[in-house]
């Protein structure tokens, strides 16, 4: 398995969804996951360090996890099917036991930030969905922002999204 981090939360406007790029901790590959918008709602204000007036969804699981002496060990994004990924949710009960729980990686990855649980991606995910990101020295450069953004702004498709940063577009 590879720790992850969210990268980027970006828009695919061809297909009008959000794209979360989750890196991996040891490599400069990241792994691209289309999300749907609400999630990413809850993601982004996440990311912002900011707060709705009442608790969503992600918020209330977590307030429910932890109100029962519970707490998320680590969310890992395991397979991958016909361009579905699936994760689990390992979580601990008050007891001490571990409970593994079918979640869509979106849901999973809002309530890890919110808990500040690792995530992690299997070598089969990564092997078939990482892509090449620029180093840090390329990082240092000027980023080719127009150049991103006419490229996200046509039909993006994950095998273009491969290509274009393997060939250090991003």
């Amino acid at each position: 398995m590879r720790e992850v981090e969210v990268k980027a939360l970006v828009m695919d406007p061809t297909q009008n969804m959000p794209v979360l790029l989750l890196r991996d901790l040891q490599s400069s590959k990241v792994v691209p996951v289309w999300i749907g918008q609400p999630e990413a709602t809850s993601i982004a204000m996440v990311l912002q360090q900011r707060e709705f007036p009442r608790p969503l969804a992600h918020d209330l699981i977590k307030a429910i996890l932890k109100g029962l002496g519970g707490d998320l060990d680590m969310v890992v994004i395991d397979s991958i099917q016909d361009s579905t990924y699936f994760a689990t949710l390992h979580i601990r009960d008050h007891l001490g036991k571990t409970l593994e729980i079918d979640a869509r990686p979106s849901d999973s990855i809002a309530i890890a930030l919110r808990l500040g649980s690792p995530i992690y991606v299997s070598e089969e995910v990564f092997q078939v969905a990482a892509v090449e990101m620029p180093t840090v020295e390329d990082e240092r450069q000027d980023f080719p922002e127009d150049r991103f953004r006419a490229f996200v702004e046509s039909e993006m498709k994950l095998a273009d999204f491969k290509r274009f940063v393997s060939e250090g577009g991003v």
